[in-house]
């Protein structure tokens, strides 16, 4: 199976108050195309940091992350952008909905600055999938957090991404929503193919996806394969 995201000798050091803070070090894996993966490890392992570097939303100090063909290392921020909004979905823990927009305008906004003709349409049938095809006049403060998390994961594949990074995506939702917004997430991943990378703390979540990376301060202690996994 072909290599969707391939991140070699991976570093990154923050400067702060004159010194150096290194966040991550020596980060080394490959994710498959079509692919489930989850992140694990405690706070300050470096999973969130490791996350956007691999979306192209930060840059590297050291190390290179190619994504879908792409040495993401050189690029310039509006050349990131464009990787981005032509291959990659990113789902964040507190949603980023534009809260002046409804749910259908936000998952419109992407869509249009794709140049898409039909971005009504397509939002329509995106926020359908999700199971809001009601709420789409709403605004973000008129949703519960679940309905707010399904309206980002629909923005999020407004532009069919052939790669979907998830930060916590089900960390600040009730059990009962966190699991139709997982079972949401696996099926939308089924039936696009999108290659699925998740950063989760919840241990029961991780074991859904087909192999699991953990971190401990800065670093991949464990790489292994999920045996037995139910899709």
């Amino acid at each position: 199976m072909a290599s969707i995201l391939s991140v070699k000798d991976v570093g990154k050091t923050y400067q702060s108050a004159g010194k150096s803070l290194m966040v991550l070090q020596q980060i080394d894996f490959e994710v498959d195309e079509a692919s489930t993966v989850s992140i694990v490890g405690p706070s300050g392992s470096g999973k969130t940091t490791l996350l956007g570097l691999c979306a192209g939303l930060d840059r590297t100090s050291t190390g290179n992350i190619v994504l879908n063909g792409i040495q993401l290392d050189n690029l310039t921020e509006d050349e990131r952008a464009w990787v981005r909004n032509q291959y990659v979905g990113f789902i964040f823990q507190n949603f980023q909905l534009l809260p002046t927009l409804t749910a259908l305008e936000n998952v419109m906004v992407p869509l249009e600055l794709r140049g898409e003709r039909n971005s009504k349409a397509i939002a329509l049938a995106l926020l359908d999938k999700v199971g809001l095809a009601d709420r789409g006049h709403h605004y973000p403060l008129q949703l519960s957090g679940g309905e707010q998390q399904r309206v980002s994961i629909a923005r999020a594949f407004s532009n069919a991404p052939k790669i979907l990074f998830a930060d916590e995506p089900t960390g600040n939702l009730d059990a009962d929503t966190s699991e139709n917004i997982e079972k949401l997430l696996f099926d939308l991943n089924t039936d696009a193919g999108t290659t699925l990378v998740l950063v989760t703390h919840d241990l029961e979540l991780a074991s859904k996806t087909q192999r699991i990376i953990r971190m401990k301060g800065g670093t991949v202690i464990s790489d292994t394969m999920v045996q037995d996994k139910e899709s």
